[in-house]
């Protein structure tokens, strides 16, 4: 089996970047508009959809600017998604790049779910 290939998407938000981290980076969150339930113990997240369970350890973050996370599943080690807030120096437009992990021939389907979550993002927290 190949590896998983690396994709970026980003997406203008309007939004804060203290605001949009917490919907990146809390359970409660998260919940709102990636999956049906998170819950976290530690830096273990459990996203619930439906009757499916996947556990996700957040690796890495930086308060109000990236939050690293890592299927414990997966079994590309170097596979993870990641949520990065940029802010343009200039305008102070803010923008949230995604980061993820799929075979060749499932990226185009990984890019639309995330373009589907992150516009129910944008509707949630009216940006």
């Amino acid at each position: 089996m190949s590896d998983k290939v690396k994709f970026d998407i980003e997406f203008p938000i309007h939004s804060s970047p203290s605001f949009l981290y917490q919907y990146l980076s809390t359970p409660d969150g998260l919940s709102e508009w990636f999956a049906d339930n998170v819950n976290s113990r530690g830096d273990i997240f459990t996203f619930i959809w439906n009757d499916t369970e996947e556990k996700a350890k957040r690796v890495s973050y930086r308060t109000y600017e990236r939050i690293r996370y890592k299927w414990l599943e997966d079994e590309d080690a170097n596979a993870y998604f990641e949520f990065k807030i940029q802010v343009d120096a200039l305008t102070k437009d803010v923008s949230l790049i995604v980061t993820d992990f799929a075979y060749d021939d499932e990226i185009d389907e990984s890019k639309m779910f995330w373009e589907n979550q992150i516009s129910e993002l944008k509707h949630l927290i009216g940006a």
